[in-house]
């Protein structure tokens, strides 16, 4: 599969599935991740996700920067690594800002400390079992094990 096709198939599972765990280091150096609804989905390398400033993940990110987003539904899953930054855009905000945001967050993005976490992607892995629907990944899996095979799926990796 060509790099171009296969960051097709990164961006196809990114945008079915929309909800991340973000992946970052706290003070002591333990991984903590925790669910991010992804605001752009039209995937050109970077993520992008509304945060808190203050909040402890906000914080983290700014000491250090190396995260890991992974995506996984429908049958596909995606591990994009990356480094985050912190961005200050208003007009973004306001532009990605919706119902299920301010259900979340206060003040909308006219508040200071409502901000975007962008990340860059360096690499991205994903998988694709075959079938997308849980209905065929189960017939599928039985149909590998009576016959005493492996479920044939996808798996590629790309440099971003």
């Amino acid at each position: 599969m060509e790099d171009n096709e296969q960051v097709q198939k990164v961006r196809d599972i990114i945008k079915s599935t929309r909800i991340a765990m973000l992946t970052h280091l706290d003070d002591e150096g333990h991984l903590i991740s925790r669910p991010m609804a992804t605001q752009d989905v039209d995937f050109d390398g970077t993520v992008r996700f509304i945060a808190e400033r203050a909040s402890a993940q906000g914080q983290a990110i700014q000491k250090n920067p190396e995260v890991n987003v992974a995506y996984s539904g429908n049958g596909a899953w995606v591990s994009l690594c990356g480094t985050a930054r912190i961005v200050n855009d208003p007009d973004q905000l306001r532009e990605l800002w919706s119902s299920f945001t301010e259900s979340w967050l206060e003040g909308g993005p006219e508040n200071p400390n409502n901000v975007l976490i962008e990340v860059d992607g360096h690499t991205a892995e994903y998988w694709d079992a075959p079938g997308g629907s849980k209905i065929t990944q189960v017939a599928n899996l039985l149909k590998a094990k009576v016959k005493g095979e492996t479920v044939d799926g996808e798996n590629g990796a790309v440099d971003l």
